[in-house]
């Protein structure tokens, strides 16, 4: 482990990626100790690897995922779009309301709702994401359902018709849903059949649709189609997106939220 500097946020992150390897779990308590530092700081390390798919957070520490890599140019690498993916995040969870089913979708944005949900007394999330569900074990405010599935280990998604007919017999408030393409004439899209068939089911069972997807998103086709644009209530993006697929989306009844 010399090879790695403690005393730096990436040799800390490393050592903790190398520890993991051996261990096969860490606790936050005694990383604390073993670095030196505090209790928050260990937790921002393992929330910034989880982001990374590089571990799994669990109640008090962590656990080994087998796409841990220990190279520290790839832990050093910034995710893209992450400003904006953590103000969609921000802006997105100001549209749930104590007491409320929420659905989230996996996904990077997505991801960052979760990060803001600490705050409500009482909320139920139904997630097929591993990495949120793990991330709301350590909220006691929060039921967390996991419909179950197939998991798609790239992404740590659980998906297939296990998930689909799981998630027919819950109901949500609101959906948050992601996308790797937004096309305003053919709607939302995935390059995962799976996925797009399991996203097409969370549409249904919500009563309200909300879409977080930062401005690089838009323009592109993927191979299987989610939705239309038709079947959005809500769309939270970044200043990014164009003025002509804003107005687009207003006028097809979308109601478009921008953040800063």
């Amino acid at each position: 482990m010399s090879n790695y500097n403690p005393d730096t946020t990436a040799g800390r992150r490393g050592l903790i990626i190398k520890m993991l390897d051996d261990l096969g779990q860490v606790n936050v308590k005694e990383l604390s100790l073993h670095f030196q530092v505090s209790e928050v700081t260990i937790r921002n390390d393992l929330a910034h690897l989880e982001q990374k798919n590089l571990l799994i957070r669990a109640r008090g520490g962590a656990i080994k995922t087998d796409k841990a890599s220990l190279d520290l140019r790839f832990l050093e690498k910034k995710s893209k779009n992450v400003r904006e993916k953590e103000a969609i995040g921000r802006k997105a969870a100001r549209f749930i309301s104590d007491g409320d089913t929420i659905v989230v979708d996996s996904g990077t944005t997505t991801r960052e709702i979760v990060n803001h949900l600490s705050r409500f007394s009482r909320l139920t999330v139904i997630t097929n994401a591993l990495n949120i569900a793990s991330t709301l074990a350590d909220m006691d405010n929060i039921t967390a359902i996991m419909p179950g599935g197939i998991m798609r280990h790239n992404i740590l998604s659980l998906v297939g018709a296990i998930a689909i007919d799981n998630f027919k017999k819950f109901f949500g408030d609101k959906l948050f849903l992601a996308a790797d393409g937004i096309d305003v004439n053919l709607g939302l899209s995935s390059p995962d059949l799976e996925e797009a068939a399991l996203k097409r089911t969370m549409i249904k069972m919500a009563r309200k649709v909300i879409v977080v997807a930062d401005s690089s998103k838009f323009g592109r086709r993927n191979l299987a189609v989610i939705c239309s644009i038709s079947q959005i209530d809500v769309l939270i993006t970044d200043k990014g997106i164009s003025a002509a697929d804003h107005e687009a989306l207003v006028t097809m009844g979308v109601e478009v939220v921008i953040v800063d």
